[in-house]
């Protein structure tokens, strides 16, 4: 049975998520955004706390914590930082969980405790300059010679592209269009021919890093290939299932955090002689982004229940985060425009959760692919 209220654990993780936000990240997020910096030593602290090895079993370095955990966490982190929280769950969902899900006991033993700990970042590569949702024609390719396989090729809209320390890498060993043509491998930094290119100038979400990954005659052994040789987008439509409960959770945070500042507003700023709140064009707004926001949450909520107990959330996953991601930007435009013209500065936080918001309508599948998925699911029923 699903439980709508959080347990004693999940309000001592949300209070502790907070007083971290109050700590490092409130200081300095607006300078990070306007100068594209992504806080290492930030990810480190969160390791310190467990926030890098969420779902990942004590035994490999992680917490051992459930989904629902998760959800809590990104939530909380996107309230203060979106990007913060884009990169948390990035590094948890898609690399991390990917070398856990798919890899065998050495190669979880090598690399989990260095992610889980926040020591290294992780990277996932899957999306290239001509396929984003057409990932079935990627160029980058993996040839076989000895005990390596040959990388060679290009991933574009990386998170932690440059600075992950450990990337998992799709590449085709079949011929395009062909059934089982994709294999996942471990790529660290460091192996000749991986080297980072261009680094993104975004919009929003500019604290989280978004670069290119270049392979060049890179030589990876054989024993860093996760599961079966063209096994990996069976493995990678897996980790995007999940993936999307990570976005979801990042556009819950942020719809919160631009509701919230918003109702603050409303109830503080007077014109014609009383706070805007009292005015039915603004109550009336902020009755419909409390709404969608409980509503957004309750799909979150219950795509991570059936993670956690290993159901199949493709349905629900894709559900959840396409819902939640478009209720981030209305919630988010409707707070610029409570705001009026201060909305559109940067002195209230408003702006920025208005630009971050758009991100989490694209990562991870865009809200048309969400639709994909969804549409093939209930026609199977």
């Amino acid at each position: 049975m699903m439980n709508f209220e959080l347990t004693e654990e999940q309000r001592h993780i949300a209070q502790a998520v907070r007083d971290f936000n109050k700590q490092y990240i409130a200081p300095n997020y607006m300078e990070w955004d306007e100068k594209q910096i992504f806080p290492v030593e930030v990810f480190k602290k969160l390791g310190e706390l467990g926030f890098m090895g969420i779902v990942i079993p004590e035994k490999y370095g992680g917490s051992g914590l459930s989904y629902q955990d998760y959800v809590t966490i990104i939530d909380e982190l996107s309230q203060q930082d979106p990007s913060i929280g884009l990169s948390v769950a990035a590094h948890n969902s898609l690399c991390t969980n990917h070398i856990y899900e798919f890899g065998n006991e050495e190669q979880r033993m090598k690399w989990l405790p260095k992610l889980a700990s926040g020591e290294w970042i992780g990277a996932w590569g899957l999306t290239e300059h001509n396929t984003g949702s057409d990932a079935g024609s990627m160029s980058t390719t993996a040839v076989e010679d000895g005990d390596y396989y040959v990388l060679n090729g290009a991933k574009n809209f990386i998170t932690h592209g440059i600075s992950g320390q450990v990337a998992v890498v799709l590449a085709r060993t079949g011929e395009k269009g062909a059934r089982r043509n994709a294999t996942a491998f471990v790529v660290e930094r460091g192996t000749p021919g991986f080297t980072a290119g261009k680094k993104e100038n975004k919009l929003g979400m500019r604290a989280s890093e978004t670069a290119e990954m270049i392979f060049d005659n890179c030589r990876v052994p054989k024993e860093n290939i996760l599961g079966e040789v063209g096994d990996g987008f069976v493995q990678a439509l897996k980790i995007l299932d999940g993936g999307r409960i990570s976005i979801g959770s990042n556009a819950l945070g942020i719809a919160k955090g631009a509701y919230k500042a918003a109702l603050k507003y409303a109830k503080e700023r007077e014109q014609f002689g009383r706070p805007i709140s009292k005015f039915q064009a603004v109550a009336f707004k902020l009755a419909d982004m409390a709404t969608e926001i409980e509503a957004s949450e309750l799909l979150i909520r219950k795509a991570a229940y059936l993670k956690d107990t290993k159901q199949n959330l493709t349905k629900l996953g894709a559900m959840a985060k396409m819902y939640a991601s478009e209720v981030s930007v209305k919630v988010s435009t409707d707070a610029v425009q409570i705001h009026g013209g201060y909305g559109y500065t940067k002195d209230f936080p408003v702006e920025k959760f208005y630009r971050d918001s758009k991100l989490t309508t694209i990562g991870e599948g865009t809200t048309e692919i969400q639709k994909l998925v969804i549409s093939r699911q209930i026609l199977k029923d």
